[in-house]
């Protein structure tokens, strides 16, 4: 059974030594000369101005993680949908009780003022 397997182990070792080697290569290789110009910054053209790592409201985060999670909901959704007919009783009940937790999610999200643009 494992035997089945050794043409994907080899390509995966296969691709970790050609990634090695080509980073050893590049290192080796490269060129070393250090200007002033290549360690500025640069922001179209200009001299920089502000900080370079700005500070950011949670509330940005907050949005973006809600936004993953319900994203992931249509993953879930969308295949139990598509064979609907097909699925047993059983399945649909979890379906349902996986919805009803995602609500619940949901709610308390509101609750919290998660969902406010402001």
């Amino acid at each position: 059974m494992l035997i089945e397997y050794l043409p994907v182990i080899a390509m995966v070792l296969i691709a970790a030594i050609v990634a090695i080697v080509f980073l050893f290569l590049a290192k080796w290789l490269g060129a070393r000369r250090s200007t002033y110009m290549k360690r500025t910054t640069y922001e179209s053209g200009l001299p920089p101005f502000g900080e370079s790592h700005p500070r950011v409201s949670i509330k940005y985060y907050m949005i973006a993680v809600s936004f993953i999670v319900f994203d992931i909901e249509v993953v879930f959704l969308y295949p139990w949908a598509v064979r609907l007919r097909e699925n047993s009783p059983e399945a649909f009940g979890a379906m349902m009780l996986f919805i009803f937790v995602l609500f619940v999610g949901w709610l308390w999200e509101y609750k919290k003022g998660g969902l406010q643009w402001d």
